[in-house]
């Protein structure tokens, strides 16, 4: 009788023996990373007890210590080494099939982990293996077409054309580490088109002055979210990144109160709110504090400054989640003020960019303050933010 095929994760220490695509493979996790082994073999019911064998020696090894790591001992090579070779009831040799798209991709992100930050890692490379593993129609190589039509035909057309062009870098750099000889999703994501939608938070859509000024009157009054009124202040007063006000310590800050220092950002890792150091396009920056956000810094500071505390702690004292609090505190609030207009919280940085042209400030300066390149503040900002005159001629 054929074994049934393992469903689910494993439990700690435990090795699962899985039909992929026909043919068995061995799944198990190991200080803290997740492991696929393709045997070989094809899923009949002689193979099965042979490769249950395998899954048997990895558990004893895991719980005696002596774990092989680089997992050389547990592959086809050295299975096949200790049996006869098995043929299939109709009497054909086994076809090699080659590394499955989960195992590249899996030997792809652990490449360029090094040079990645952790919430990239966390993000785009774990939902990437997310979908791999759980909804993808097949994880063979030659199915490439298959799996292009089924993102296209599940998936928005934005997330379909990321997904696609990282496989082909997964696979362009399979081709190179001579993994594979072909990339099967070469020039896939090419033919895919984004139409064009509704603004994001790259769009430039600030707020007035007078609205500013509602909203933080409006976080200071409410009763469930006033906690957050000062941060939200502090990011229209300085137009920085949400990932870099909720990073600050008060060692950031100048005893003074003159100057912040930024020089580190809160982003999502594998393991939660991670705060890591350097900036999105720098390592650090110096903000000169004026009289007002002297003032609301003066208001928060704690009798005992430790360096270390936080600026900006959540209600439990830990690092605030700024997709979190833009989903619930921000809407929330906003959603009180029907004359406003709604916009993302990410908003917050155009409006103190654009109030500060409008305000005369060199555009240079203003690249400065907020981290960006003049290039990009006279492309995005001072176009929109200058009156145009047409003189009477």
């Amino acid at each position: 009788m054929k074994a049934k095929v393992a469903q689910g994760k494993a439990c700690k220490g435990t090795v699962q023996i899985k039909n992929s695509n026909g043919c068995l493979q061995l799944v198990f996790s190991y200080a803290g990373k997740r492991h696929y082994i393709s045997t070989g073999f094809t899923d009949i019911p002689t193979n099965r007890k042979v490769v249950e064998m395998r899954a048997r020696q990895i558990e004893l090894d895991i719980l005696s210590g002596h774990f092989d790591p680089t997992l050389a001992k547990y592959k086809p090579e050295s299975l096949h080494s200790t049996v006869t070779p098995i043929f299939t009831p109709i009497n054909k040799p086994r076809i090699e099939t080659g590394p499955s798209l989960v195992e590249l991709w899996e030997k792809y992100t652990d490449f360029k982990r090094p040079s990645l930050s952790p919430s990239t890692i966390a993000k785009d490379f774990t939902n990437v293996s997310r979908c791999i593993d759980r909804s993808l129609p097949t994880k063979t190589l030659d199915g490439a077409v298959k799996i292009r039509d089924w993102l296209v035909a599940n998936k928005s057309s934005s997330t379909a054309k990321r997904i696609l062009t990282q496989l082909s870098a997964c696979c362009d750099w399979a081709v190179k580490s001579q993994l594979i000889k072909l990339n099967p999703f070469e020039g896939m994501s090419t033919d895919i088109k984004i139409p064009k939608g509704k603004k994001d938070d790259g769009d430039i859509n600030p707020f007035s002055q007078e609205e500013r000024d509602q909203i933080i009157a409006a976080f200071q009054s409410n009763q469930n979210y006033k906690h957050y009124a000062s941060l939200i202040e502090f990011l229209f007063y300085t137009g920085c990144r949400p990932s870099e006000a909720v990073a600050l310590q008060w060692k950031h800050v100048a005893k003074d109160f003159n100057s912040i220092r930024f020089e580190q950002a809160v982003v999502i890792s594998q393991s939660g709110l991670t705060c890591k150091p350097g900036l999105k396009t720098q390592k650090k920056r110096i903000f000169p504090v004026n009289a007002r956000l002297a003032n609301l810094l003066k208001s928060i500071k704690p009798s005992f400054r430790a360096g270390e505390a936080k600026v900006f702690p959540s209600p439990e004292g830990k690092w605030i989640d700024v997709h979190n609090l833009a989903q619930r505190a921000w809407k929330t609030v906003l959603s009180t003020l029907s004359e406003i207009e709604y916009r993302k919280l990410y908003q917050t940085r155009h409006t103190f960019i654009t109030l500060a042209l409008d305000n005369k400030m060199d555009v240079k300066d203003v690249a400065k303050l907020v981290g960006n390149s003049p290039e990009i503040i006279y492309r995005h900002y001072a176009g929109q933010s200058k009156e145009i005159i047409v003189p009477d001629f």
